[in-house]
């Protein structure tokens, strides 16, 4: 037998699929649906692994985890949850969970995530992190945002450099910053610097400073990034914009940890958290030799890609009102929005990402005559979402609904082919599972596409059938 396993959950469907899987693997497994039950299993039993739910029938199934790990500090925790927060993840995390699953979760990950946890089981508990989580930067409890806020976590107890990917307005120095606050550099400076905002004849200066006559305007000795950031985090915005010269200094300085001022001639060693980002396809630079292959890797370490906007517009109604509410302390009214502008906003294309539909709301905050914010609003000061416009295909033909489309949606060189994808696929796949009832099998069937590209085109777009079966 692999090992004895306490599954805390009180979800019968959950608690029966885990039950299987994890037999099929040779555990034993006792499911309990409480936190008394959990309490009174531990007090007279040895498990190799506990699982466990976040909301259980008799309270929060964190809170009183730190007791648990006190009196069981051995034995490897997995959390589950539907609370798909970067807040929960955290939490899981200052309580040396061994593993955090967002619910809907992979099962064969959990499976192989509990058989090495049982295979690592006595080894030594990692330290917590002293973080309320209160104020954390990320807003969104979508399905694209639970691969985020596991990374994250993982990178909060080590150094490991990080290499944070995405689209222009994604929020990538937000990320940069959660990793920084909640991770144990957090008493330190954090020191962000944009690439592409400096000269490139500068760079170098920016990066590690200058000694006074280093060259024409040294009049004096100045510090660089580097020796700012010294015990905290630095973090390289626009990575990929920097100059090919500036990138064999900077992999010398992170494969040796010690810089040397533009000028100078002494090394100094430096103590810094390298956090890394670029909006570019670094590949393509590579092959042109524009961008180092070698710092590719070394940045690399553990790469984190930001999902665009159009693929968590499920967290568009969260991320709207979270702006109304920031929008107050830049001196604009305190405004609400409605449910059906909230639609409205959805079926907009937001290429800007989160930045493009903040800039929006503090607009709409600024410019609607009402204190609640309507659909009329929306469409009088954004104009009409270009998804509404797609859904009248219907009425006016496909063909109209494009060529409708095609004079109001921005050019980007390029980049046609994609963006119209963008705007009619989702709408496509809405209307053919509204059209089964929300049964996938024959969505796939009606769209003429295989059932797992359909699954995926599903996760992807962060779709969920059942709620197109419940509006059929």
């Amino acid at each position: 037998m692999a090992g004895k396993i306490l599954l805390v959950e009180d979800d019968p469907g959950i608690a029966t699929v885990i039950v299987t899987a994890l037999g099929d693997e040779s555990f034993d497994v006792d499911c309990v649906d409480s936190i008394a039950s959990r309490d009174a299993r531990l007090a007279d039993t040895s498990y190799s692994v506990m699982l466990t739910d976040v909301v259980l029938v008799d309270g929060d199934g964190l809170a009183s985890l730190g007791a648990v790990r006190e009196r069981h500090p051995a034995m490897p925790v997995i959390v589950l949850s539907a609370q798909n927060t970067l807040d929960t993840a955290v939490r899981a995390t200052e309580l040396s969970a061994f593993e955090y699953f967002p619910k809907p979760f992979d099962l064969d990950e959990l499976v192989r995530a509990v058989v090495q946890a049982a295979g690592q089981r006595g080894s030594e508990v990692a330290p917590t992190i002293d973080e309320s989580g209160e104020g954390l930067p990320l807003v969104g409890r979508s399905r694209a945002m639970q691969g985020v806020y596991r990374m994250i976590t993982r990178v909060l107890r080590n150094d490991l450099t990080v290499l944070i990917l995405g689209e222009s307005g994604t929020g990538k120095e937000l990320v940069a910053e959660a990793i920084h606050q909640l991770g144990h550099r957090k008493s330190g400076p954090f020191v962000a610097v944009n690439a592409a905002a400096i000269p490139h004849d500068l760079i170098e200066s920016e990066l590690f400073g200058h000694e006074k006559g280093a060259f024409t305007g040294a009049i004096a000795q100045a510090i660089g990034k580097f020796e700012q950031a010294n015990g905290g985090t630095l973090f390289l915005d626009e990575i990929g914009d920097m100059p090919i010269e500036a990138q064999t200094r900077l992999l010398r300085a992170l494969q040796s940890g010690r810089i040397r001022r533009v000028g100078g001639r002494q090394e100094i060693a430096v103590d810094v958290r390298i956090v890394a980002a670029t909006n570019r396809n670094l590949g393509p630079m590579i092959a042109a030799g524009t961008f180092r292959e070698d710092l590719f890797y070394r940045l690399s370490v553990v790469p984190i890609e930001l999902p665009p906007l159009r693929d968590r517009r499920d967290d568009i109604a969260a991320l709207a009102r979270h702006f109304l509410g920031l929008a107050v302390s830049e001196g604009l009214p305190r405004r609400r929005i409605d449910d059906p502008a909230i639609a409205a906003l959805e079926g907009f294309p937001w290429r800007g990402n989160v930045r493009e539909l903040r800039n929006a709301m503090y607009r709409l905050a600024l410019m609607a005559r009402d204190e609640t914010i309507d659909v009329e609003t929306v469409e009088a000061v954004l104009g009409t979402p270009p998804e509404a416009i797609s859904e009248r295909g219907a009425e006016i033909g496909f063909a109209g609904a494009l060529e409708s489309w095609l004079k109001i949606a921005p050019v980007r060189q390029g980049h046609l082919y994609e963006d119209a994808l963008a705007e009619f696929e989702r709408p496509l796949i809405v209307h053919a599972l509204t059209q089964t009832g929300g049964n996938q099998l024959r969505a796939a069937r009606l769209l003429g596409i295989n059932r797992n590209t359909l699954r995926k085109r599903l996760t992807d777009l962060s779709i969920d059938p059942d709620a197109c079966g419940r509006s059929a």
